[in-house]
């Protein structure tokens, strides 16, 4: 049997999506086959690294992967926006998608000011995404098909 596949989608592909994909693996990676890409992809963001290695994960390894990598590759249960640009400005691509969600969250990557600044914005994105990921994680059908 194949694991359930989601794919996380951002402009950048190099902060939220990169986190919600290194939560689901630490969570659910014994049922869940987990992605991330962007539309017009970035380095994984230094700031991202630093704040999932305080939670002790590291995302050091994972790269910046363009939408083009996926389509027509992977059949996924669930497209996961987690910016609004993206959602906006994607096509719909995947017709056999069973379920495509919206979860916008703030781009730490734009945060200004100091360091410490910055990277409490990298932090609130942090937890907000681990929160929704956990409870996403709660209600989501896992069983394998």
């Amino acid at each position: 049997m194949e694991n359930l596949n989601v794919l996380f989608l951002c402009t950048g592909n190099s902060c939220r999506s990169q986190m919600a994909e290194a939560f689901v693996r630490k969570y659910a990676s014994d049922t869940i086959a987990v992605f991330s890409a962007g539309l017009e992809p970035r380095p994984v963001h230094q700031m991202a690294i630093e704040v999932m290695k305080e939670v002790g994960i590291d995302i050091s390894g994972q790269r910046s992967k363009p939408i083009s990598e996926f389509l027509g590759k992977i059949d996924f249960r669930y497209v996961i926006f987690v910016c609004e640009k993206a959602e906006q400005n994607c096509p719909y691509v995947y017709p056999h998608v069973l379920h495509r969600l919206s979860w916008p969250f703030d781009d730490p990557a734009k945060a200004q000011g100091s360091t410490e600044v910055r990277l409490a914005a990298f932090r609130d994105a942090r937890n907000a995404i681990e929160k929704k990921i956990k409870e996403w994680l709660s209600t989501v059908d896992v069983v394998k098909k």
